[in-house]
């Protein structure tokens, strides 16, 4: 028998058969794991599979090629934390969706997944503003661009500009350009979001929306550029509310 127990944060689910369903979680120690649930519909278990929440999990299967049934515990409930917060909640299924399309199944991420669980605990916890808690949204897309194979260059100008006078990024290359490098090819170049430039601020509500402009750019460009499917629906959904709504709930 194959037995393990970890933490996983719920991601996907599907039902399976009369009552059951397959959970996709993104595990601590092994990254993308799926595993059968039984009574996945009942009173007690529905609460649970909630995708964001943290669980405590359980796996056990006869080889470990097998898909294996999982045995779970709450131990965060991150989507009732955010539930009823429309944007919140988008970002929420947003970043649920990127991690189950895009991470290769049973491969550790310790660092994305410890990233994961401190930007929930941002949302879950923290307050409501988009300007508190949008900037480290943006930045965990980044995280997971980089941990993908896709990293962005916000550390120097790519065509010898000042690295302190940041003001786009390339769309082709990933790196930053100087505003004054930048001049003559604006119109081709993506605005750099003010909280992402060296000794930025904060960040706004426009700067938020700046930064899911770019890295839906790189996300579409480099992640999912050979997937069948493209980028998660979700994800497009939470660009274009906050394109719609995201200033006046600010």
């Amino acid at each position: 028998m194959e037995h393990w127990t970890d933490q996983g944060l719920v991601l996907h689910i599907l039902p399976h058969g009369e009552g059951a369903a397959v959970l996709k979680l993104f595990t601590a120690e092994r990254g993308l794991h799926a595993g059968y649930v039984h009574g996945a519909h009942s009173a007690a278990k529905r609460p649970l599979l909630e995708c964001g929440n943290l669980l405590q999990v359980e796996w056990n299967a006869r080889i470990d090629e097998q898909l294996g049934t999982f045995k779970l515990e709450i131990e965060q409930q991150f989507a009732a934390l955010i539930m009823g917060e429309r944007i919140k909640m988008a970002a929420l299924s947003a970043a649920c969706a990127l991690l189950s399309e895009s991470l290769p199944e049973r491969e550790p991420h310790p660092d994305l997944y410890q990233a994961t669980c401190a930007l929930l605990t941002i949302m879950a916890h923290g307050e409501d503003d988009i300007c508190v808690w949008g900037p480290p949204y943006v930045k965990w897309e980044i995280a997971l661009l980089r941990e993908l194979g896709f990293s962005l260059d916000f550390t120097r100008c790519a065509g010898g500009g000042s690295a302190q006078e940041l003001g786009y990024i390339s769309p082709k290359s990933g790196c930053a350009v100087s505003y004054s490098a930048g001049e003559p090819y604006k119109d081709k170049l993506l605005p750099l979001p003010g909280f992402l430039k060296p000794n930025g601020a904060p960040g706004d509500a426009e700067d938020v929306a700046r930064g899911l402009h770019m890295t839906g750019v790189f996300l579409d460009k480099w992640a999912f550029a050979q997937h069948t499917k493209g980028v998660p629906p979700a994800r497009q959904a939470l660009q274009d509310l906050f394109e719609i709504t995201g200033q006046n709930e600010a």
